[in-house]
């Protein structure tokens, strides 16, 4: 597997949307919850734990073949909050634009049709990465790294982050970002015995309820 279809995934000039995102990290600013590196670095660490284990599975299991209207149903159970509902498809159907343009396939033309008003974002995030050729694993990376990567680059904009002090905390969190990728692909390993209860569910409460609060703010830099 080349590395390269994995680097442009996860390049921030991507067009998939995602940097109007900040992945709770705005809402998370606000509360005083994150104000500097090091809990920015607790932020990420909690986030890759829980929603980002979840969204690397549903990626893996894209990109391991899984029928993916059935793991577009299992990101909706797995996904509380409707403003984070709306977030993940509107990303999903960014990414997808993208990912028709530069790695065509049937299989995104397929997800594409049916769901017309955009899959979840880990979802077409795998299917994206089995279409680049990337294996299960190499898709989980991806979206482990995506679940870091929107906080950190939205906390920059939103506190005035020194980049530098930013891009260390990215780097600090790669192990676990590995860790999360090889879970991720065990789960997704399990589907065709256990189905999509192989899949985890862990929650991130708070962020379901600050997702919510932002989403009525009258002003905000990001969609969510």
């Amino acid at each position: 597997m080349s590395p390269l279809p994995l680097l442009i995934l996860g390049d921030g000039r991507f067009p998939s949307g995602g940097h109007a995102h900040s992945g709770g990290a705005e809402a998370a600013v606000a509360a005083g919850r994150v104000h500097d590196a090091a809990s920015l670095e607790a932020f990420c660490l909690g986030r890759l734990a829980t929603t980002g284990l979840v969204a690397a599975s549903l990626a893996a299991a894209a990109a391991a073949g899984y029928d993916p209207l059935a793991l577009d149903d299992a990101a909706d159970v797995r996904t509380p909050s409707p403003a984070l509902r709306q977030a993940a498809r509107k990303l999903g159907r960014q990414l997808m634009r993208a990912a028709r343009a530069v790695w065509p396939g049937p299989e995104l033309e397929h997800l594409a049709a049916a769901r017309p008003a955009g899959a979840h974002q880990p979802v077409v995030l795998g299917l994206a990465a089995r279409s680049a050729g990337l294996t299960p694993r190499g898709a989980a990376q991806a979206a482990a790294y995506d679940s870091v990567c929107a906080p950190v680059t939205a906390v920059i904009r939103l506190l005035g982050l020194d980049p530098f002090a930013a891009t260390a905390v990215t780097a600090r969190l790669s192990g676990a970002m590995e860790s999360v990728a090889a879970e991720a692909a065990g789960h997704a390993a399990r589907l065709p015995a256990d189905g999509v209860d192989a899949l985890p569910a862990a929650s991130a409460p708070l962020l379901d309820i600050t997702a919510e609060q932002h989403a009525a703010w009258p002003v905000r830099l990001f969609a969510s």
